[in-house]
């Protein structure tokens, strides 16, 4: 029996507003909950992402040992090319490092987080 259900995994950033626009133009997801420092995507999926005021955030370096990432998240898109395409648009970034380019890409959000795009199924 489990003790816990998963419920929201929330990422620290300077403007929890802008991250919350980025990941809601990526996942289709409503803006939900807000206050002054955090905003909650409203998800169909059950677990959900939130935004959390910190205003002194680093973000990681990736790769990097000196402020490692973490964490990350991965988002399935249907084709590679179509979908990086789309995530640049909306304010990504392509990091520097791709180790599988073919099998999956690395991008930065709008705060500095890498996520990934890999193929559905994959």
């Amino acid at each position: 029996m489990a003790i816990a259900r998963f419920s929201v995994v929330a990422l620290d950033c300077p403007d929890p507003m802008t991250l919350a626009r980025f990941y809601s133009a990526i996942t289709g997801w409503v803006i939900g909950d807000t206050d002054d420092d955090w905003v909650q995507l409203s998800s169909d999926a059950g677990a959900t992402i939130a935004f959390q005021l910190a205003p002194n955030h680093q973000p990681p370096q990736w790769p990097s040992d000196d402020r490692p990432q973490q964490a990350h998240l991965d988002f399935e898109v249907e084709e590679l090319d179509a979908g990086e395409a789309a995530a640049l648009a909306i304010g990504a970034r392509r990091a520097d490092v791709q180790p599988s380019p073919a099998s999956f890409r690395v991008l930065l959000d709008p705060a500095g987080h890498p996520f990934c795009l890999v193929p559905a199924g994959h």
